[in-house]
């Protein structure tokens, strides 16, 4: 019995089926349909039910899944575990929400590689109910989204920030007052598959706010182009990170009970990349909390040019 073995196992069970798995491994369905015909001669037991059109997983198979995920681990870092060399190499595929594209996710990435110039991630970008589907069924290795209501058993969510919704205007858009400006103003919708669009839509709700829709858009800049082009308002995250071409636009607050996302790093519990995982939420977070510090910072300079000028005789 050999790691390979292992290796496509798991393959197999992340995936669900042989044709998935053979991509994920790199080799043919007939290799992978090999493999595991070998794998269960070595073990002495089914590992699949072949009386289905897919073969499934037999109870005793999903116990041999559960320790092989251990095994293949612990032979992944191997070498890291008896040497000086704690760097991270080989492939990571790595999910993100769009409003982090342009901000926070470039940035991490770019500490990621000064850190492990060896390692490459595979990018894919996605809403978080399409990335907590990829990581369960092993496409994903780990994703940044907004948790959701319910978080699926087999996946971890580790918080990186919680980011309430503001309202946007055009800075040449009247009055301040959010509730009313929604009321009056064209409404240019946040995608309502996302996270983000359901607590838009809640909290709407809550407030009794009937708003007059004109497009639905799941790109926070295309969102934000169209009101600053002062066709309409509408409803976003406060990006701790923002992108540094962010447009210039009137930014209000919805209230002490505002609704909020939580960001955060998704992952499998049973991943075998931990160590990969720990890395990339130590660079999110590293991002995260620049950018935090440098935001209070300008704060500071801010209140103080003020109090200067009020000051001033």
């Amino acid at each position: 019995m050999s790691i390979r073995l292992l290796r496509t196992l798991v393959a197999v069970a992340d995936s669900q089926t042989f044709s998935a798995a053979a991509e994920q491994v790199n080799v043919t369905h007939a290799a992978v349909s090999q493999q595991m015909q070998t794998l269960e001669s070595n073990l002495g037991v089914a590992l699949f039910d072949r009386s289905t059109r897919t073969p499934e997983l037999t109870p005793v198979a999903r116990e041999v899944v559960h320790k092989a995920r251990k095994l293949v681990a612990d032979y992944d870092n191997l070498v890291a575990s008896v040497t000086a060399d704690e760097g991270l190499n080989g492939e990571v595929s790595f999910g993100a929400l769009p409003t982090t594209l342009t901000g926070l996710t470039p940035l991490t990435m770019a500490i990621l590689r000064s850190r492990f110039p060896e390692l490459r991630v595979h990018i894919s970008p996605g809403l978080t109910g399409e990335l907590l589907a990829d990581i369960e069924r092993g496409r994903l290795d780990m994703a940044v989204l907004s948790k959701p209501h319910l978080m699926p058993s087999s996946i971890a969510f580790r918080e990186l920030v919680v980011e309430p919704l503001e309202l946007i205007a055009s800075v040449d858009t009247a009055g301040d007052d959010p509730v009313k400006l929604l009321k009056t103003l064209p409404f240019i919708r946040f995608n309502r598959n996302a996270v983000v669009g359901t607590l838009i839509d809640n909290w709407c709700s809550l407030k009794k706010i009937r708003v007059f829709e004109t497009m639905e858009l799941g790109s926070l800049e295309a969102i934000e182009s169209m009101v600053h082009a002062n066709l309409g308002v509408s409803i976003v995250p406060k990006r701790t990170v923002q992108p540094n071409n962010s447009v210039t636009l009137k930014r209000l607050s919805l209230g002490a009970d505002a609704p909020s996302r939580s960001l955060g790093l998704a992952y499998r519990t049973d991943s075998v990349k931990m160590q990969a995982v720990e890395e990339m939420f130590a660079a999110l977070r590293s991002v995260i909390d620049e950018a935090i510090a440098s935001a209070a910072n300008k704060n500071t300079r801010k209140k103080r040019s003020n109090k200067t000028r009020i000051d001033k005789p």
